[in-house]
Parts: C-alpha cells; structure tokens; sequence
C-alpha cells in the first residue's frame, strides 16, 4: 500500500522554481489499478519517479508499505526496488546485444539468483507474454511490440508487489497498443500486482478503475464508474 503525504518536487530552472509536484496526496491501496494522466510538464512522471523511489520529495512522505521511501539509503532504496518494484518504459530499455531471455535474466542478477533458475524464470516469463518461443532472439530481431512484451517480462520475473508503467504504449499503434494492454491487464489480475501507469492515452483512461489528473503539480482522483 503507498500513502503519499504533502509530497511536493520543486526543481530550479534559471532564476524560477517549478512546483512538478505540489503538495500531493495520495492512497493506493494493494492491487490497485490507477492510471495517471495530465498535460506535459503537470508531474506526471515526476510522480510515477516518486512511487518507484528513482527521485525524493523536496518535502513530503512517500510511504510504500510502512516504509517512507523518501528517508531511506541509496542501498535500501536500490534494494527495495530491485525486490518489490517492476518498470516498464515507453522506449522498452531492453539491451541490444543480449537475447530476449538474457534481457529479462538482468532483472533477477541483483537479487543473486543463480544461474539455472535464472535461465528457467525469465523463459517462464516470456512464455507468460507469448513469446516462448523468441527466447533466442535479439530486439533487432523482433517487432516493437514483441519488445515491449519482453520489458514486461523482465519487470515481472522477480515477481514485484507494484508495477509501473511509463507511457508503455506510446511507441506502437493502436493494434499492438490492445495487445499490451491485454497482456498488462491480465497480468495484473493473475499477480495481484498494484499497477499504476502513465498515459496520454483516454481510451486506456476511460478503462482504469481509477484515474489521478495532474496538473500544475497538483493531483485529482476519480473512480472511473465505466472502467470494466
């Protein structure tokens, strides 16, 4: 469960100070699905940087199951996010010269799995996107689409109570957008994951159960009564 108190970011450009995140308050409880939307520049991945412990508040609490992320050590952090965090970019972050499988075994190196069940989870984590049989694949080697599947693949292998999404569809168009987002929802389902998403996308807004507005640095929630 993440409880956001009076979380404010304020970064110094030239001679102002911007206000990303203002004063924000937040809930989410376990296994929740909450999409984040705002224009550009409102603190959308500012937040998103928050949950996931990548950034601190200038002021403010941001509590991840009775720990505030905010007050812990680079070490605690690094470790906190490698063992109960997942992220999946827009861009897919994957490594060119490594494998599909080889891509999704990075997840789990800092959690000193060894090598055998590293092999066996991450090619049981593709299989979980549909790609059981691109395991020996390069990302030159597969549709954007596929790739996203593979990034998907590498934040859940470690198997994370929280997955964060970052505009995960932003790079495919509106056929393999679905198919992602079949596949995020399911997931989120099956794992019991609490799952937040960045999106300027409104039609995958319109199907969230609920949906945070940011603007100016200052955050809105609504209960989406269409969301199936």
């Amino acid at each position: 469960m993440y409880e956001l108190r009076g979380v404010t970011k304020r970064y110094t450009r030239g001679k102002d100070i911007v206000h990303a995140l203002d004063g924000v308050d937040l809930t989410i409880a376990d296994g929740d699905r909450l999409v984040i939307q705002g224009p550009t520049g409102g603190g959308k991945s500012t937040l998103l940087q928050m949950l996931g412990g990548l950034d601190r508040p200038s002021e403010g609490e941001v509590v991840l199951d009775g720990t505030d992320l905010a007050k812990l050590s680079e070490a605690r952090l690094t470790k906190v996010r490698s063992e109960n965090i997942g992220f999946v970019f827009q861009s897919f972050n994957l490594i060119p010269t490594l494998t599909a499988q080889e891509n999704v075994e990075t997840a789990l190196v800092p959690l000193g799995v060894k090598v055998k069940d590293r092999r066996e989870r991450a090619a049981e984590a593709l299989k979980s996107v549909g790609l059981g049989e691109r395991l020996g694949h390069l990302p030159s080697e597969m549709s954007g689409g596929q790739q996203q599947r593979v990034a998907i693949a590498r934040a859940l292998v470690k198997q994370p109570k929280v997955l964060l999404a970052d505009e995960p569809t932003g790079n495919l168009d509106e056929g393999m957008r679905d198919e992602i987002m079949d596949v995020l929802e399911r997931l989120w389902k099956e794992h019991g994951l609490t799952f937040i998403m960045v999106t300027h996308d409104s039609s995958i807004a319109k199907k969230a159960p609920r949906v945070a507005t940011i603007r100016k640095g200052k955050i809105t929630v609504k209960e989406n009564a269409a969301s199936s």
